[in-house]
């Protein structure tokens, strides 16, 4: 009896025990408190780090500062995929691996993909998820930050709408009208006037019956007047026939069409042009209502090279890696200064190189030929080859907007230099390189960037040249005011259209608008940079890529001065059932 109830005491103690941990576990104070905010913590921050709510999650990613933190839910944290889908084939088994091949979940008794490469579901998932983090960050900083503020402006459009097309509505029922007359008008006047005539075959016929019925008449005269007693004389019959038979009148009847007042040319082309039919594109945003300039540049990060002697170009391609070139080298590299590839056949010139929307490299090599290195840099293509030994290639740069590929030539012959454009078959489009005036627009190109507004803007021996996309001389910009001279060398556009370029005579980073008005002195040489030399522009992050390259100094700064305007005020921000939607979908 006693060791029964020893046994039982136990058992109960050890459901009290059980009981208490459950107890504990869903417990409310159990669940992560947000870092920022009192809410319940949804999502984590490995960059930070810190737990994040789903409001302030979605303002972490949008911020500028944050947006290339990798925020991810507590679900896959602690790598745990709750959900164990049903297999279709088999519905008394899950889903445990992946096959590759096929991209689908499949379960053990799945024997047609037996034979392929099979992963674990969790390690598939991963993967994926590694693959496709740059469409996630585009979706979170970008989609979602443009999204309230385009709805804005969709719901300003809705109540304006109405009124505004209300009276073009009428105007157009009114001219529609009006030409719906002129039309009938034309087409009964076609009918009755013009296309009644136009039966040849009839008209004939009906000529013919009458000529026949005159002949036999006429014959019925001359028998019955012209008989061999000659009753009447001949000059008795004429007289008779010139009185009376009918003068017959062969003639056709024609009509020509013609604009009356009332139809005419000008009536018709202003009811036509009244109605202006337009190409169907996206509502977009501007930058100038989306982002705005900062109180001065803030240094976000900074790193040293090991791999070059000087920072002489950069071209960004992610958030963490950049390609770097100094006179002899040509390195693809992380902010934590780890060589990711090198090009060993690269040229010793200054902006050689240049990235395009498909993160391939652009680059021109020692025979001055222009290759093309793949995003996974295995294969080199040459996707311009030189044809003129007269002229150098010095310079590239990938135009994001047109995909069209600009090249900054040189003539050592000539000492003259020329701007030309490719498109993306690597066919000659466009030769920039006369003034209005027919003298020369360049010396010596060593930078070439393009602006939002399509200006290609040219930094070369003493200046900085910036022409229309279509030729035209706009300004050339000689340096500040002051009359200090201008020494330029690197050279990039932002999202709000200005121009930056690096001076060495005054070891700064200069700010002109784009009609080439200076703005500021963005940077100036400091013991963290140095001289600066060569730029960068990251449009995802918003952010300056700064490189020194003089005296074997291979510093390279990013720096903050772009942030986005406060668009998220109370009566944008998500609804209660959108951060429930938000919440229910981690993975974005």
């Amino acid at each position: 009896m006693t060791q029964t109830a020893h046994i039982m005491d136990t058992a109960s103690s050890q459901y009290i025990t059980a009981s208490s941990q459950y107890i504990t576990a869903s417990s409310p104070y159990q669940v992560h408190q947000c870092s920022k905010c009192p809410g319940d913590a949804a999502y984590y921050c490995v960059s930070c780090p810190c737990d994040l709510c789903p409001q302030c999650k979605e303002n972490h990613v949008k911020d500028l500062q944050t947006i290339d933190h990798d925020v991810v839910s507590h679900r896959d944290k602690i790598n745990y995929i709750p959900t164990q889908e049903i297999c279709v084939r088999h519905p008394s088994h899950v889903h445990t691996k992946y096959c590759e091949p096929c991209e689908l979940p499949v379960c053990f008794h799945c024997r047609k993909h037996r034979t392929h490469r099979q992963l674990d579901v969790g390690t598939s998932y991963k993967t994926k998820r590694q693959q496709h983090r740059g469409t996630i960050h585009t979706i979170r900083s970008e989609a979602l930050f443009y999204r309230p503020v385009l709805l804005t402006g969709s719901k300003a459009d809705v109540k304006t709408c109405h009124t505004e097309i209300s009276p073009l509505q009428s105007e157009m029922l009114t001219k529609a009208q009006r030409l719906k007359g002129l039309i009938d008008y034309v087409v009964y006047d076609l009918l009755n006037n013009v296309f009644c005539y136009f039966d040849f075959k009839h008209r004939c016929k009906k000529q013919k019956i009458e000529m026949i019925r005159h002949i036999v008449r006429l014959r019925r005269y001359e028998h019955r007047y012209v008989q061999p007693a000659f009753t009447f004389s001949a000059l008795q019959f004429l007289s008779f026939t010139k009185t009376a038979l009918p003068q017959i009148h062969l003639t056709l009847h024609t009509s020509q069409l013609s604009m009356t007042e009332s139809l005419n040319k000008e009536d018709v082309m202003e009811s036509l042009s009244a109605i202006q039919i337009t190409e169907r594109g996206n509502r977009r945003v501007g930058n100038q209502c989306l982002l705005k300039l900062t109180s001065g540049a803030e240094l976000h990060q900074s790193f040293t090279l090991t791999g070059v002697d000087g920072c002489y170009h950069i071209s960004c391609v992610t958030s963490d890696r950049v390609w770097v070139s100094d006179l002899n080298n040509l390195m693809l590299t992380d902010t934590t200064d780890v060589p990711l590839h090198h090009v060993k056949d690269s040229c010793s010139g200054y902006g050689s190189h240049t990235v395009n929307s498909e993160s391939e490299l652009i680059y021109i090599d020692r025979n001055y030929n222009i290759n093309k290195l793949s995003k996974d840099m295995k294969t080199t293509t040459t996707f311009i080859e030189r044809t003129d030994s007269t002229w150098d290639p010095r310079c590239v740069y990938w135009s994001l907007s047109t995909g069209d590929l600009l090249v900054g030539m040189y003539n050592y012959d000539t000492q003259t230099g020329k701007v030309t454009r490719y498109n993306q078959s690597g066919q000659l489009t466009q030769t920039i390189q006369y003034h209005n005036t027919g003298r020369g627009l360049y010396r010596y190109p060593n930078y070439i960037t393009e602006n939002n507004n399509g200006d290609v803007v040219v930094s070369e021996s003493g200046a900085v040249v910036v022409t229309e996309r279509g030729g035209r001389h706009r300004f050339s910009y000689t340096g500040h005011p002051s009359g200090s001279g201008l020494l330029p060398y690197g050279i990039c556009t932002d999202a709000l259209s200005h121009i930056l370029v690096c001076d060495l005579i005054t070891s700064t980073v200069q700010m002109i608008n784009k009609d080439g008005q200076f703005l500021s002195h963005l940077l100036t040489k400091s013991q963290e940079m140095g001289r600066p030399y060569s730029l960068s522009y990251d449009v995802n992050t918003h952010r300056l890529w700064v490189g020194s390259g003089l005296w074997y100094n291979n510093k390279v700064c990013v720096y903050r001065y772009i942030t986005r305007q406060d668009a998220l005020t109370d009566e944008h921000r998500p609804r209660p059932d959108e951060d429930a939607m938000s919440s229910s979908t981690p993975a974005v």
